[in-house]
C-alpha cells in the first residue's frame, strides 16, 4: 500500500495475471519488530503516527486505519463522499482498487468456485514458463512507466521502481501456475467474499465507508494468507518496517520508511503534517480536505469516481509479453 501516496496509474489496468488480481493488499506499512526480552523504544511523534497506521494493517483493522489516517472532520467528509459514490478512499490506496467490487461479486457468485477453477485450469494451469515471462515483461513495463510517465515526485518514482522490481522477481519464482495451490486460494477467497456480503451493484456504496471496511477485514486477511501461500509474506514486510524522522519543522515532518519486500529492501520518504496536535500523512490529508471542501460546496470531490462494474467470473488468459519496442502508450 503505497503509504507515501496514491498509486493510481494505468499500469494497474493493463494485462494482469490471476495472481495479480489477488494483490488487493498493498505492501504498505507496518508494526515495529520487537524482541521478546527487551523491546526497543517505540518511536514517537511523526514516526509513531506512521507505525500506528501500520499496526492497524498488520491486524487487519481497516476501520482503525481509516479513523487514524485523517482528522475526525475529514473522516466524516470521506464517509459522506463514499455514500455519494464519489470516493472509495481508503480502498484507492490499494493496488487494483477499481477491481475490488467486481472481484468480490465474482468470488461470491453461486457458481464462482466451479467457474473460476475451470477458468484457471483452462488458461493458467501449469503455464509456469509463460507466467514467468509475463512477470519479466510486466515488471519491465512498470519500471519504464513510472520512470517516464505519471505525476510522481522523484522520491515516489524511486520507491515504485523498487517495489515493481521486487514483485517482478517474486512473481518469476512463485508457483503461479500450480493448480492445487490455485484451487485452495480460490476456495479461501470465495469463502471470505461470501462472508463480506458484497454481491455487486451498489452494495459498497449503500453500506457506507466505515461499515464496508469492517466487512472487508476478513477478505483483507484472507488475501494476505493467499499471497503468503505463494511466498509473498505481507505480514513479514509489515513486521520489518522501520520509521525514522529525518526532518521536522513546525507543523511538518518527513519520515524515512524501510521495509523488506520479497527478499529486497525497500526505502521511501513520506511527508506528514500536524493538525490539532496529531500527525497525519500529507497525502491522506489531501484526500480528506478535498472531500470536506466538496461537502461544503455541494460539488463532487476531485477524487476517483467508481462506476459499478458487472461481475465477471472469467479469469484472464495467460498474459502475453508486450510488443518488443520501447514505446509506451
Amino acid at each position: 500500500m503505497g503509504i507515501d501516496g496514491n498509486v493510481q496509474t494505468p499500469l494497474r489496468k493493463r494485462r494482469s495475471t490471476w495472481c495479480g488480481a489477488l494483490l488487493v493488499v498493498v505492501v504498505a506499512m507496518a508494526g515495529c519488530s520487537r524482541e521478546a526480552a527487551d523491546p526497543p523504544k517505540r518511536p514517537s511523534g511523526p514516526a509513531a503516527a506512521v507505525l500506528r497506521l501500520a499496526e492497524h494493517l498488520r491486524h487487519n483493522d481497516l476501520r482503525g486505519f481509516a479513523r487514524d489516517a485523517v482528522p475526525p472532520v475529514h473522516f466524516k467528509a470521506l464517509e459522506a463522499a463514499w455514500r455519494s459514490g464519489t470516493s472509495r478512499w481508503p480502498l484507492t490506496e490499494l493496488p487494483l482498487d477499481d477491481q475490488i467490487e467486481p472481484m468480490l461479486s465474482a468470488l461470491a457468485a453461486p457458481e464462482a468456485l466451479r467457474d473460476l477453477k475451470q477458468s484457471f485450469d483452462r488458461n493458467l494451469a501449469n503455464q509456469g514458463r509463460d507466467l514467468r515471462q509475463a512477470a519479466v515483461s510486466l515488471g519491465s513495463f512498470g519500471v519504464q512507466y513510472v520512470q517516464r510517465e505519471g505525476d510522481y515526485s522523484p522520491q515516489e518514482r524511486a520507491h515504485y521502481v523498487l517495489v515493481i522490481n521486487a514483485l517482478s522477481e517474486w512473481a518469476q519464482q512463485a508457483p503461479l501456475g500450480d493448480p492445487v495451490r490455485a484451487d485452495a486460494a480460490i476456495s479461501k477467497l470465495a469463502a471470505a467474499a461470501r462472508t463480506s456480503g458484497f454481491t455487486g451493484g451498489t452494495s459498497l456504496r449503500e453500506a457506507g465507508m466505515e461499515a464496508s471496511l469492517v466487512r472487508l477485514e476478513p477478505f483483507f486477511a484472507a488475501s494476505k494468507n493467499v499471497l503468503a501461500s505463494y511466498g509473498l509474506l505481507i505480514d513479514r514486510s509489515l513486521d520489518g518496517l522501520r520509521a525514522e524522522v529525518i526532518a521536522e519543522q513546525g507543523e511538518t515532518a518527513q519520515v524515512r520508511l524501510r521495509y523488506p519486500l520479497a527478499g529486497r529492501e525497500v526505502e521511501t520518504v513520506v511527508d506528514l503534517e500536524r493538525h490539532d496536535g496529531r500527525w497525519y500523512l500529507a497525502d491522506y490529508l489531501r484526500e480528506g480536505e478535498q472531500a470536506l471542501q466538496a461537502l461544503k460546496s455541494g460539488a463532487a470531490p476531485a477524487q476517483n469516481t467508481r462506476s459499478d462494474v458487472p461481475a465477471q467470473t472469467e479469469l484472464p488468459q495467460t498474459p502475453q509479453a508486450p510488443p518488443n519496442d520501447q514505446s509506451l502508450p
